[in-house]
């Protein structure tokens, strides 16, 4: 008998979303109705030495026309694409249709599960250390070469490995995206965020990496332990018979949501009825497949160093992506055509994300065609003029934290926002590094939570979790983070960092 995995491939789940759908359509109502209240403005930019637009602190703010026709806010998911700086959307878009029929056409050839048996088969009895060095791979992914949107394609593979382990696809979720999230935000040589806001604040590139390293361990500390401790309840509720299959009942269900085949057996999760059998074809297509990507990883490693590189990450990981699972799916005997055939349903089965990504990217364009952007900005940065040092260096943090919401690439929003907030810190005695350490804690650990960031949206749909479910669950450490990190800001500004 077939499972639901083999049947269904990696499909986008209805009712996660149909959630995903009705949060983002409640936001982009927000947004307009912020487009009735909030004045136009805007603030004079110039061009930098690095040829970036920055804005010019010597001209003060004006304000100017605002607003936005109601038609043009409806139409706004689709106007988006042909705004400026569009590029990155419809990377992203392809980046996610890759994904889609690479995994499907895995699915169908049977090497996606094969390549979990094998796993299991080796590291099933180790599997919390195995849960510790994927958090650590992940945030090391993302604080040292900034990764995050490149991890994409490893989340399915990390949220099936949970699953066949015996726990379910949040615990794959906190070993893969919001570890690179929190790798991403602590920033240690980050060069989108760090890196970015550095050159523009005039510091020395990655200079002040001592302070940022002693976060990094603080985080990976508290995200290992509360991401082992859900695991951990897991198997309690698995070992008590509160779960069947290993799925409790407040946990999404794999077959209506995820298509991930359920563990091999209730608890451990790291034995089956079967023994495991190795397959020779099956081993040299898992071989190539590993191999084609490793390469791809190692290139993004290359990246840190290679300035050059760093522009093309995505496409090197997409192109290596498609063409190892275009290897690996005929190596397993599956014939061209009907690859072809797996992969053209992977994508038309993702497709439905498409329209999330398109409905959160209109964020960010609402505000900037309405002009309300640099005033919600201007209103910040004049209001933390009147607060007492100490606070100030929080309130950069908030302020960063709230404008993620609206622009979700760090390194754009560090071109807007530096030029304000470093010389306002200065005032209070803040230095510009720890300035940037702010700007790179608020940047970051949202990206894991905020429903207008593309990069959650397409992990949250590839693994079969709703939004709302995401939320709920990670919404604990996001709170528990917060205070670690304005603790680390607050020691920061005592030591004079």
């Amino acid at each position: 008998m077939k499972t639901q995995n083999e049947k269904k491939g990696l499909n986008v789940s209805v009712r996660s979303f149909l959630t995903a759908i009705a949060v983002l359509l409640a936001l982009m109502v927000l947004t307009y109705v912020l487009t009735l209240m909030i004045p136009g403005g805007r603030y004079e930019r110039i061009l930098d030495d690095n040829g970036n637009w920055i804005i010019d602190t010597s001209v003060a703010f004006q304000y100017t026309d605002g607003g936005m026709p109601f038609w043009k806010w409806l139409l706004s998911p689709i106007l988006v694409l042909g705004a400026e700086g569009n590029g990155t959307l419809i990377a992203v878009i392809l980046f996610l249709l890759v994904v889609g029929g690479v995994f499907n056409s895995l699915e169908k050839c049977g090497l996606m599960k094969y390549m979990m048996d094998r796993i299991v088969n080796r590291f099933g009895h180790a599997r919390y250390r195995l849960l510790a060095v994927m958090i650590l791979f992940f945030m090391a992914l993302g604080a040292f070469i900034g990764s995050f949107e490149e991890c994409v394609p490893l989340v399915p593979l990390v949220v099936a490995l949970a699953v066949r382990l015996g726990w379910d696809p949040l615990t794959g979720m906190g070993m893969s995206i919001l570890a690179a999230g929190c790798g991403f935000a602590s920033g240690v040589c980050n060069p989108f965020t760090v890196g970015v806001a550095q050159r523009v604040a005039g510091l020395p590139m990655f200079s002040g990496m001592w302070f940022r390293l002693i976060g990094f361990v603080f985080i990976y500390l508290l995200l290992w332990w509360f991401v082992r401790n859900h695991a951990k309840k897991v198997d309690r509720m698995t070992e008590s018979g509160q779960q069947k299959r290993g799925w409790g009942a407040k946990t999404c269900t794999p077959e209506r949501e995820s298509g991930i085949e359920p563990p091999l057996a209730s608890g451990a999760g790291a034995s089956s009825d079967k023994p495991f059998a190795a397959d020779k074809k099956m081993d040299r297509a898992l071989i190539c497949f590993a191999g084609i990507v490793g390469t791809g990883i190692l290139l993004l490693l290359c990246s840190a160093f290679i300035t050059a590189l760093q522009s093309y990450s995505m496409i090197l990981v997409a192109v290596m992506f498609l063409a190892a699972g275009i290897a690996a799916s005929l190596l397993t005997g599956m014939g061209a055509k009907k690859m072809g055939t797996a992969f053209k349903n992977g994508i038309l089965s993702i497709l439905p994300a498409v329209l999330l990504i398109l409905m959160a990217s209109s964020i960010k364009y609402i505000l900037t065609e309405a002009n309300i952007l640099d005033t919600i900005l201007y209103y910040a940065v004049t209001y933390a003029g009147t607060l007492p040092g100490w606070m100030v260096i929080l309130f950069i943090y908030l302020l960063v934290l709230v404008m993620n919401f609206f622009i979700a690439t760090g390194s754009a929003k560090a071109i807007l926002m530096i030029p304000l907030i470093t010389p306002l810190a200065q005032m209070f005695g803040i230095s510009a590094q720890l300035c940037v350490l702010a700007y790179a804690f608020g940047d970051g650990f949202s990206n894991a939570f905020y429903p207008t960031n593309p990069v959650l949206l397409i992990s949250l749909e590839l693994a079969g979790v709703s939004y709302g479910k995401w939320a709920k669950w990670s919404i604990r450490f996001q709170l528990m983070n917060l205070v670690l990190t304005s603790l680390l800001l607050l020691a920061g500004f005592a030591i004079g960092y």
